[in-house]
């Protein structure tokens, strides 16, 4: 059964977007080289990535441009080659190439795809996906990279969680950049 990993950057304060719902404040320092290794060996999966349209439309976006080409040669080349899933309901088409659109129940193509063959899929950003699939139970792994920058206002990622979600901490790494890696699986 494949996995459904979460790989967000959240703030110190825990938001995932600022007040205007951008993540531009991420991006982390390039002269950090265990950093850029880092993100480089972790866009070596082969699985799906999973988006929300908002997130899907940023992504969209930059990644086919050659400015992404230019800066971040490894992640781009991943990035537009991966299959791509997006959820929307008011999305007419999705054009980034790989890209499939599900405007139907958003845990129930999850949970099908999850018992299909392959590595395990990986949502990025999409706080609301996020939200509503940790509230099914549908998320094995949450990867969260702390940036050391204090927003104060924004939205988290499990905005419109109505019950407690009990995680267990995993694996956690420190980088030079100051960037904090945590992973987290839910408690059983």
């Amino acid at each position: 059964m494949q996995k459904l990993v979460v790989f967000n950057h959240v703030s110190l304060d825990g938001y995932f977007v600022d007040v205007n719902g951008s993540m531009s404040w991420a991006k982390s320092d390039h002269q950090d080289a265990e950093w850029n290794a880092f993100v480089a060996g972790n866009a070596k999966g082969d699985g799906p990535l999973l988006f929300g349209r908002v997130t899907y439309e940023l992504m969209a976006s930059y990644w086919p441009t050659p400015i992404a080409d230019q800066h971040d040669p490894v992640v781009a080349e991943r990035m537009n080659k991966l299959p791509k899933v997006v959820f929307s309901r008011t999305l007419d088409k999705a054009s980034w190439n790989n890209t499939k659109l599900v405007k139907g129940d958003m845990a129930a193509e999850i949970r099908k795809m999850k018992k299909e063959p392959g590595e395990g899929m990986a949502i990025l950003g999409s706080g609301s996906i996020v939200s509503q699939l940790a509230q099914e139970g549908l998320i094995d792994v949450y990867q969260v990279v702390v940036n050391p920058i204090v927003l104060g206002k924004g939205r988290t990622m499990f905005d419109g969680v109505k019950e407690k979600l009990k995680l267990k901490l995993t694996k956690t790494r420190t980088f030079g950049n100051g960037n904090v890696f945590l992973c987290y699986e839910p408690a059983a």
